[in-house]
């Protein structure tokens, strides 16, 4: 290559006229949008929500009550009835209660090993793989990678990344793995910046540093001052082409920013997903997969409670210890408890759903609604500011959408939810399962020099499918 064309960093982001981080920023958004009726129909073959609760909620008050276990175990919370016969799921979930027919109940998920941290839990998750070595992928960056986007539309989007502590963030939720920067997520929203706000603004990413026409004239510059480069021309200045073509692309039209406009949605709609956090970014999210989105992680955070400031940093809503770690009764209806946080989610998990049926998505997109792990079986410091502590051995999923068949509970653990009684789930068992349903064969293989390490190496639950 000529030494004489090589551009350095910031001469090719002042030739294409855009900002740093619209080139650091690989899940591009493009989609179409009209202003009378909203988002056309563009939606992905098969796509992904993946929803993370943050901090592992307690199964045994959300989707595995035991009302028969002594007190110190079973909790406050009692099973109600639900739309299919013997599927009881805790009665703050009033609106999930009525839509059980449309998913499944995996209450046998497991971790091999000890796994009680964040950050190990975390990775191993969103890996699809136990044992995942530090260089693993996560699901949403191997789809970008198996089953990139033809329409220039994100492959991968992380609505708020988690934050503060290290201890509540996988390592490579930034980084794509041993894949590459390339199959990194495009980040959207944050505390001060989030789609409940009536200031939400779409990513930075998206905003155009210059008019269309002065745009395309530095576009063709960098064409011509790169049109004789050699045969011995890099991966990585390919990569970066690559993305410059594509920020170009995004800088010069309207329809990545008009994804992120809520305010496009019906008032009714937006009401019934809930004004907090965790339901608007659910709206954005069927909003994104509507658009072309291939792969999409909401977090589970739900903000502050009514009358309380904070509600701690966008990672930790359903990390309840309790008194112990100053987050107040996980039985509460403050930042940390369970009667802000599960109706939260039961309102935008609900509104999710049900959008997602009425607009011929739900077959086509599957739901996985969980945490890192699941939570201690005994409570402790019940007679004070109660709570549980960090569970793997057994906690509990929902699966909806992308051909599950719903109306069913998988896996069986204890008397007293401990451990998995029947029917044990991995997580690669959860990763080969998701990309069966993403119709990602069995078999395939990837690197990031040549497709050399399986996507999976654990086992699909067939039997959730028809």
């Amino acid at each position: 290559m000529n030494n004489n064309k090589l551009l350095s960093r910031r001469q090719l982001l002042q030739a294409g006229g855009i900002g740093a981080l619209a080139m650091s920023m690989h899940g591009s958004v493009a989609a179409n949008v009209d202003v009378n009726r909203g988002l056309r129909g563009q939606a992905a073959e098969r796509s992904c929500i993946f929803v993370l609760l943050c901090g592992g909620p307690s199964h045994l008050d959300t989707w595995d009550l035991k009302p028969g276990a002594p007190d110190d175990i079973r909790g406050p919370y009692r099973p109600i009835a639900s739309s299919v016969p013997g599927m009881r799921i805790s009665e703050l979930h009033t609106h999930m209660s009525t839509l059980t027919q449309h998913f499944t109940l995996i209450n046998s998920m497991t971790h091999v090993g000890n796994i009680s941290n964040h950050f190990d839990a975390m990775h191993h998750l969103l890996s699809g793989q136990a044992g995942a070595p530090p260089d693993s992928p996560y699901l949403g960056s191997i789809m970008s990678r198996v089953r990139p986007s033809e329409r220039n539309i994100a492959n991968y989007v992380w609505l708020i990344r988690c934050v503060g502590d290290p201890v509540f963030c996988a390592p490579n939720i930034g980084s794509g793995g041993h894949l590459g920067a390339q199959f990194m997520p495009l980040f959207v929203g944050n505390a001060g910046n989030h789609p409940a706000m009536p200031s939400f603004r779409a990513p930075e990413e998206l905003q155009p540093a210059v008019e269309p026409a002065r745009l395309s004239d530095r576009t063709r510059l960098l064409s011509s001052v790169n049109t004789d480069r050699g045969s011995d021309e890099s991966r990585a200045t390919r990569d970066w082409d690559n993305l410059h073509r594509r920020a170009c692309e995004l800088a010069n039209g309207q329809g990545g920013r008009e994804v992120f406009d809520l305010q496009r949605e019906p008032a009714r709609v937006r009401a019934r997903y809930g004004m907090h956090p965790l339901g608007q970014n659910l709206l954005l999210a069927r909003r994104l997969v509507e658009s072309g989105v291939g792969f999409v992680t909401v977090n589970g955070w739900t903000g502050a409670a009514p009358g309380q400031a904070g509600g701690g940093p966008p990672a930790s809503s359903w990390d309840m210890h309790g008194s112990e770690m100053g987050m107040g009764n996980a039985f509460g209806n403050g930042s940390y408890g369970m009667g802000w946080c599960l109706p939260c989610l039961d309102e935008g998990l609900s509104a999710l759903m049900i959008d997602l049926r009425d607009r011929g998505l739900l077959e086509r997109t599957l739901v996985v609604v969980m945490g890192e792990f699941g939570r201690t079986p005994r409570i402790n410091q019940p007679d004070r500011l109660p709570g549980r502590q960090h569970w793997p051995s057994c906690w509990s999923a929902i699966l909806a959408g992308g051909g599950i068949r719903g109306g069913a509970v998988y896996g069986e653990s204890d008397r007293i939810g401990a451990y998995v009684k029947d029917r044990p789930v991995r997580v690669q068992d959860l990763g080969a399962t998701i990309f069966h349903a993403l119709n990602v064969p069995a078999d395939t293989r990837m690197g990031r020099d040549g497709f050399t390490r399986p996507v999976s190496t654990g086992q699909p639950m067939l039997d959730l499918f028809g």
